[in-house]
């Protein structure tokens, strides 16, 4: 079964799969990463700047922010994840890394950040989005569970 099959496949069940956040300010890549997710049955908004992530984070709600540290300046990317942890529902967060030079290898001993999403393996891709999101799925289980045991 392909991608786009078995998004079709979750979406025709009735599935509700996550929403997502993709902030990228490159038209290319974020076309190819909000498609790829659409296929794969996430619901997918797209912002092309920071204020504009900002305005989608306060109307709505979602599961997965992913974000190019790199957009307009180097603050504007890690400055929208930020935002999002603040927000009251907590969503996942992660920075969107694409190797441009470099070896991927290289390029993931030097950074120093501890949520990379590699955009450039499609099924890595794809499983770290799923992991970011059932995670985040976990502990707000857990923090729930806690929160009716102390009640």
């Amino acid at each position: 079964m392909s991608i786009a099959d078995s998004g079709a496949a979750a979406a025709a069940r009735g599935l509700d799969l996550a929403r997502v956040l993709l902030v990228e300010s490159d038209v290319a890549s974020r076309l190819t990463l909000q498609t790829l997710l659409q296929a794969c049955g996430y619901k997918v908004d797209v912002a092309a700047s920071a204020a504009e992530a900002v305005g989608k984070l306060d109307e709505l709600t979602y599961e997965l922010v992913l974000s190019n540290p790199d957009m307009e300046s180097p603050e504007a990317g890690r400055g929208v994840l930020a935002y999002a942890k603040r927000k009251e529902y907590k969503p996942a967060t992660a920075t969107i890394r694409k190797h441009r030079d470099g070896s991927p290898l290289e390029d993931r001993k030097k950074s120093s950040r501890r949520m990379l999403v590699e955009a450039e393996d499609v099924s890595t891709f794809l499983s770290q989005v799923a992991e970011l999101i059932s995670l985040r799925a976990t502990r707000r289980s857990e923090r729930t569970l806690r929160l009716s045991a102390d009640n």
